[in-house]
């Protein structure tokens, strides 16, 4: 019998259990028959899910979230996938298109939801905390598998075995997709303690900036109306008010000085427990340069460097020369002695440690500067121009060192034109432009790859792999890719 991705996921995940804490996982595994049965199961199991997130979303996320827009191309060299996704050309065999990382990570939290209730906490607040974890997981996930593939499987129980019903799903309507995600985020928020004040695992913080970013989401692109807007308001505003978030002085120390103020929500990477990510792709091989300017000033990776922004996007991020954040997002330098110019991306580049780059910079989701262009997105599309250009005003005052930067004057589109390239320098890197094109309705306007094609079906979209409609015979190719 064919077996379908939650046979895989089954396979991956039975067996997992790991210490108190991101940074130790243990060697020894626990079966499912006997674990799920003291609070340090289940909170053994919150990790695991938290590690199985992390490695779900830790290259996959800026494909999905940022290599689209066209802001990207080749760097010294490049590769099929790469280029298929810079020019909107997937097929049905690209690494990304396949799923099953995130449903493995969706069937852990199923368990955690499916299990924890019925075991006994010493304190009722951590038990909260770990079914509140699983919900918020569960709503990332789904909030970008609906982003990204439309019409899904909605799995909301967990597999532990290949002999349980449901193996073979359908793909659900994007709009259950959706107000799942919505379910899931208030089934957290009711659950989870005030008292959490971590930044690289979820919280009260983190469930509100993700709550006002699927609201604004639902409003800008899936009809959500004024309740969605609203939503998306109170949920920003709850950040903005929360004293433990603000903006750095610094640009750069967002990155220097990991889980500072800024970071609202961020997925840790640590040396000799778990590295990697995407930004190994954006640095220069060290071979290619000269020994004395190897982090002096160039930045030098483990590999190939396959992918940059294209010069087009090079001149946006530095077209001021007060905004301190252009250095920080890209440099280049000429090594005389090679006769060649390189660049680099100073953002998540980890460490360079005995002639060895290695790459334990988090990966950042949120942070404050997300909340207030966010929150100027929000007033803007509350014809509160007044209220949107102060918030603007904020993020400018940061960049270029000056005061009411944006007139008072600028129009509604112009404002709407301002945040997103604030956006654009603010988040290079970050995997979130995708999301804002679709959001701001430019994508068809800016990336020239799509230029025309507006009337090609499901194109926003991601096909879905060939792996697992093969594996599962009652999964459809999303359509428009299905020819």
């Amino acid at each position: 019998m064919k077996k379908n991705i939650i046979l895989l996921i089954i396979s991956n995940l039975l067996l997992i259990s790991c210490h108190g804490d991101l940074d130790v996982i243990q060697t020894s595994q626990v079966s499912a028959s006997s674990m799920w049965r003291e609070e340090g199961d289940a909170t053994s199991a919150m990790y695991g899910l938290m590690n199985r997130y992390r490695s779900a979303f830790n290259t996959a996320y800026i494909y999905w979230g940022e290599y689209r827009t066209g802001l990207w191309g080749e760097g010294l060299t490049s590769a099929l996938d790469y280029d298929q996704t810079y020019q909107n050309s997937m097929t049905p065999a690209h690494s990304m298109c396949n799923w099953a990382d995130i449903y493995t990570t969706i069937n852990a939290a199923n368990l955690v939801l499916k299990y924890t209730p019925d075991i006994s906490f010493a304190s009722e607040i951590q038990k909260n905390r770990v079914i509140a974890n699983a919900y918020f997981v569960r709503a990332f996930c789904y909030y970008w598998i609906g982003r990204i593939w439309g019409d899904a499987p909605l799995l909301l129980e967990g597999f532990e075995s290949d002999k349980q019903e449901g193996l073979f799903p359908t793909r659900e309507s994007a709009d259950k997709v959706f107000a799942q995600v919505g379910l899931d985020i208030d089934a957290a928020l009711a659950l989870m303690p005030t008292s959490v004040t971590d930044r690289n695992l979820p919280s009260q913080g983190a469930l509100n900036i993700l709550k006002a970013d699927y609201n604004l989401w639902l409003y800008k692109v899936r009809n959500g109306g004024a309740t969605a807007l609203s939503n998306a308001a109170s949920a920003v505003n709850t950040v903005l008010n929360n004293s433990m978030y603000s903006l750095e002085d610094d640009f750069s120390s967002i990155f220097e000085n990991e889980l500072g103020p800024e970071i609202i929500f961020a997925l840790s990477f640590i040396q000799d427990e778990y590295t990697g990510g995407a930004a190994s792709d954006w640095l220069v091989p060290s071979q290619y340069i000269s020994p004395e300017y190897i982090e002096h000033p160039v930045k030098v990776g483990s590999h190939q460097q396959w992918c940059f922004f294209t010069s087009d996007y090079k001149t946006l991020l530095s077209e001021n020369e007060d905004d301190q954040r252009t250095t920080v997002s890209f440099e280049t330098f000429f090594d005389d002695k090679k006769n060649g110019t390189f660049q680099w991306i100073n953002k998540f580049c980890g460490h360079w440690v005995n002639e060895t780059r290695i790459f334990d910079s988090d990966i950042i989701f949120y942070r404050y500067a997300d909340a207030v262009l966010f929150d100027a997105e929000i007033k803007n599309a509350n014809n509160d121009r007044a209220g949107a250009i102060t918030a603007l005003n904020k993020i400018a005052k940061r960049a270029y060192g000056k005061d009411n930067y944006y007139s008072s004057s600028l129009s509604t589109d112009e404002i709407n034109d301002a945040i997103l390239n604030e956006r654009l320098k603010e988040f290079a890197a970050e995997g979130k432009l995708w999301w804002d094109y679709i959001r701001m309705g430019v994508a068809f306007k800016r990336n020239s790859y799509l230029t025309g094609r507006e009337n090609v079906q499901n194109v926003l979209l991601w096909p879905v792999s060939q792996t697992s409609i093969n594996q599962n015979p009652n999964i459809t190719q999303t359509p428009g890719y299905d020819k």
